[in-house]
């Protein structure tokens, strides 16, 4: 089934077909994309399917560019 996405979060995903993307399938994938490339209301949407502590313990998991992972790690 497809993930419902908002706009903002959609044009993360450009080269995917949404159609097949699933957050159970597709999740670290979608959740690393949105944290390295989304604006605020992507991320505020990312946050309101998965906890901010979930996030953080698997922050060196997900690939991100550098400038990211910093910010992140200040962050979170």
């Amino acid at each position: 089934m497809p993930l419902p996405m908002p706009p903002e979060v959609e044009r993360l995903f450009w080269g995917d077909n949404l159609k097949e993307l699933s957050w159970q399938k597709h999740k670290k994938y979608i959740i690393q994309t949105i944290l390295d490339k989304g604006n605020e209301k992507a991320v505020n949407w990312l946050f309101q399917r998965v906890e901010k502590s979930e996030i953080k313990s698997q922050l060196n998991h997900y690939l991100l560019s550098p400038k990211s992972r910093n910010f992140w790690e200040i962050w979170l």
